[in-house]
């Protein structure tokens, strides 16, 4: 992808990934780098967890999918982030229908399949309130 994302701030920082599609997850990888945010990428939220439990502070965003391997799902892990470090947002992916009322107000909400401009536009609304955000050519 070729996509340059006009009128989006300079984001700095990084981002926890949990998907254990090896396509999405290096799609999701790359967008970010696109958008100047660094990943950390997990299989498993299990993974994720006990990494961010080595870390001062947690991250500024997770991006997890509810269907990954090994014990936590995706819901499970966004609510133990949350309870951990409340400033963390989170983003929230399944291929399955869900209610999003269930999930921490912090948290958003892509139902698969999600187009990547709806990826980067959550992103920047997560980290960037406030700011608009377009798509140039």
């Amino acid at each position: 992808m070729d996509a340059k994302w006009g009128k989006l701030s300079p984001l700095t920082g990084w981002a926890v990934v949990v998907e254990s599609n090896p396509t999405l997850r290096k799609l999701v990888v790359e967008t970010l780098a696109e958008i100047d945010l660094q990943s950390l990428v997990f299989e498993s939220a299990d993974a994720a967890l006990i990494f961010l439990q080595q870390t001062q502070g947690g991250c500024p965003l997770v991006i997890v999918d509810q269907g990954v391997l090994g014990r936590l799902q995706g819901t499970e892990f966004i609510e133990l982030v949350n309870a951990k470090w409340p400033l963390t947002a989170a983003i929230f992916t399944s291929g399955y229908a869900r209610d999003a009322s269930i999930l921490p107000s912090s948290t958003m909400y892509l139902e698969k399949p999600w187009s990547l401009k709806d990826l980067v536009m959550a992103v920047a609304s997560l980290l960037q309130l406030g700011r608009p955000l377009e798509k140039t050519s």
